[in-house]
């Protein structure tokens, strides 16, 4: 009986495999050689490919081959490349990010909620691998996400503190959290170890901070910008002080790191988006010449060292690019309910994610087109809350309100 049951396991491995073969007989185009068939099915569309993928077991094998759904990937929302191509994601077959990117296309996810705390917080986050880091209060709190990406284990992987006040923004550089407090330091933790180094940085609250390269760039409510090192010899080191005249709401290091740029609160005369010299301080440049008073900038974002995107109190995202003018942005789109954008997020290619002031509005973007593709209320009216804060995958979108961790799943909606 074990004997033949195992002849009858050998013969259904046997026709599996021949089923998954090249077909003996057929079209004579079957008989191409794979380039010529991989170049013939490159001018094939989505839908073609997956109709083709329905005749046999052996071309649904083929046309799952990333080279044929590269092209499509590049056209699609977040899908996991670039605006250059450069693949972010190569351990997932392309064929299965296209189809996630579907959902993100027509608005498709299922709502959840990952976190909840009992008073009102003004939450900041950052992704790392399979980690998540959240700002409550004066810590900082690390989670782990269970595989499935839309829930998370419950008890923190780690605890940072050292502030005395709340924690108004973070980032992560160098296996360090780098975070800037309302009492006006800046806090150095390693994330792997109980080192925690804190250090007066500002005369008021630091609103913003950025390190990338090993220098940290800081802005604060007192209307200045500086620059530190960050070197375990040199923390606390004041390279530069740089008079914004203005309060700072958002900054951010160039890739190139040689400069950066401070989004204000555009209380002044002159422009609220300013780049300067990471090296000396000076003034480059500003950007844009028509802000209307009080638009000030909440968040910016460098896309590549010649392109980054804006949003704040005048309703607008903004797109500039440094090679063409900087005097006025390339593209814009406007939120439609004349909200405050405090929070900005892009996949790097076509994808565009905007949390409003107002209900908890999530919006996504085609940054292809004007109109905004879907608007998620993630709060009703006794509980209306900005969006702080907002992450993304190819998979979910994570969004930090008043009194919630928000997560739409766009893989199982």
């Amino acid at each position: 009986m074990a004997a033949a049951a195992g002849e009858e396991e050998e013969e259904e491995e046997e026709a599996a495999r021949e089923s998954a073969a090249r077909p003996a007989a057929g079209p004579a185009l079957w008989r191409l050689p794979e380039e010529l068939l991989l170049l013939i099915c490159s001018y094939l569309d989505m839908r073609a490919l997956g109709r083709l993928a329905q005749v046999c077991r052996w071309l649904r094998r083929f046309t799952s081959c990333d080279l044929l759904w590269r092209r499509i990937a590049r056209a699609s929302l977040n899908s996991g490349f670039t605006r250059l191509g450069t693949d972010l994601m190569t351990s997932v077959p392309v064929k299965e990010r296209v189809k996630v990117s579907q959902n993100w296309r027509l608005g498709r996810c299922r709502e959840g909620i990952l976190l909840k705390w009992r008073c009102s917080q003004m939450p900041w986050m950052q992704l790392e691998d399979d980690s998540l880091y959240i700002s409550q209060a004066n810590f900082i709190l690390a989670y782990q996400f269970r595989p499935d990406g839309a829930s998370l284990n419950r008890r923190p992987l780690g605890v940072f503190a050292g502030h005395d006040e709340d924690v108004c923004h973070f980032v992560l550089a160098n296996s360090h959290i780098v975070s800037a407090g309302g009492d006006g330091k800046i806090g150095i933790h390693k994330i792997h170890s109980t080192f925690t180094v804190k250090y007066s940085a500002h005369e008021q609250e630091v609103n913003c901070v950025d390190c990338k390269g090993g220098i940290i760039v800081s802005g604060s409510r007192d209307r200045t910008a500086k620059v530190w090192p960050l070197a375990s010899g040199r923390l606390g080191q004041c390279l530069h002080t740089i008079q914004t005249e203005d309060r700072v709401w958002s900054i951010a290091i160039s890739p190139l790191l040689s400069s950066f740029v401070t989004g204000t609160a555009c209380c002044g005369h002159f422009s609220p988006l300013r780049i300067w010299d990471l090296n000396s301080g000076q003034l480059m440049t500003h950007l844009g010449s028509d802000f209307p008073p009080g638009a000030g900038v909440l968040d910016v974002m460098y896309e590549s060292p010649f392109t980054l995107l804006s949003c704040g109190y005048d309703t607008y995202v903004r797109y500039w690019d440094l090679r063409t003018s900087v005097r006025k942005c390339v593209m814009e789109w406007e939120e439609p309910h004349d909200s405050t954008l405090y929070c900005l997020q892009t996949d790097g290619n076509h994808l565009l994610a905007t949390g409003s002031s107002y209900y908890g509005v999530v919006r996504l973007w085609d940054r292809r087109q004007r109109a905004c593709l879907h608007a998620f209320p993630l709060t009703s009216t006794p509980l209306s809350s900005p969006v702080y804060c907002l992450r993304l995958t190819t998979k979910h979108l994570y969004a930090a309100l008043s009194y919630n961790l928000h997560v739409l799943d766009f893989q199982n909606p």
